[in-house]
């Protein structure tokens, strides 16, 4: 396979996955901007979204004010944040576009079709309660292309740089979300497991759509150690920083095998999951989440360059 078309297929999976993820973002600041607030200081969802997406000091430089209308312009439609929910989608569809060849047409159907509609979308629209239906769609329309994945791509090498795109941003995703209840929207100490707090526990829960799972296995045990666990060290949940891992690990196994040649971001996905199969919660709260999950996020964005390196992407 060429780099390039390894390349479009990897940045595929990451862009179809931010852009989910975005959804989910965005739906966490929704859900936790209808709680009253409780004191100044302890909670500004929507700057703590923006902040959580990487995006802050670039939205500053455009606006002078924040709110859930801004934010959502912003992080959903407009066209010069690289990580909005129209870049992401246009930039798939580009990067799908370039290797039609090496994708199926049901996966160009669902990139092209999710484009078209958000077409006929804009921000006016989200006012009155339309954000969780657009949110619902969007998640809605990145599911539609990963089951046309899973039912319909072949087993190769493209299929494996595509999901290795897909499991770094989820990865990415659900550290940058568990860090923003944690960190951003951390509650005054008084607060600490009251009503606010453990509402906020299960909103970041049901974001992930996690909230059954977890019940699953703790019970309505809302603790930031139990929640932290789930989301980072559980070995079964497919959106949990160990369970990725383990995900990229496997493609990372399976291109390897294919040519022949161990890779240095093999070397480092496994030492990461050594890392994280050998950690506790109790481990990870004595070194500070906050600095756990920062670590892990840039780490996580090292380990995308090194498959970059690897596999010569950028490279005809």
């Amino acid at each position: 396979m060429l780099s390039r078309t390894a390349e479009n297929l990897f940045w595929i999976g990451r862009f179809t996955e931010r852009a989910e993820s975005m959804a989910r973002m965005l739906e966490m600041g929704y859900r936790m901007a209808l709680m009253p607030a409780t004191g100044a200081g302890h909670r500004n969802e929507w700057r703590s979204i923006v902040a959580g997406a990487g995006g802050e000091a670039a939205f500053s430089e455009k606006h002078d004010s924040i709110n859930q209308r801004i934010v959502c312009e912003y992080l959903i439609f407009d066209p010069d944040n690289p990580s909005s929910i129209h870049s992401c989608l246009r930039n798939a569809r580009e990067n799908g576009r370039a290797v039609r060849a090496a994708i199926t047409s049901e996966m160009w159907m669902a990139l092209n079709e999710t484009w078209i509609d958000l077409q006929d979308m804009n921000a006016a629209q989200l006012a009155g309660g339309g954000l969780p239906t657009f949110l619902d769609w969007m998640k809605g329309a990145s599911a539609q292309f990963r089951g046309a994945t899973e039912s319909s791509l072949l087993r190769n090498e493209g299929y494996d740089f595509l999901r290795l795109g897909s499991f770094i941003e989820r990865a990415d995703n659900t550290a940058r979300l568990l860090d923003v209840k944690y960190y951003v929207l951390l509650p005054a100490s008084e607060t600490v497991g009251g009503g606010v707090d453990n509402y906020q526990w299960t909103t970041l829960l049901r974001a992930l759509s996690s909230l059954r799972a977890f019940h699953h296995i703790y019970r309505s045990e809302y603790t930031p150690w139990s929640i932290a666990d789930f989301l980072i060290l559980n070995r079964h949940f497919p959106r949990s920083l160990l369970y990725s891992y383990s995900q990229i690990g496997e493609h990372l196994t399976q291109l390897s095998r294919r040519y022949g040649q161990r890779s240095s971001s093999l070397s480092a996905t496994n030492m990461q999951i050594a890392r994280l199969a050998d950690c506790t919660a109790a481990d990870i709260f004595s070194e500070g989440l906050h600095e756990f999950l920062t670590t892990f996020i840039r780490q996580n964005a090292a380990l995308s360059d090194s498959i970059a390196g690897d596999y010569h992407f950028g490279w005809s």
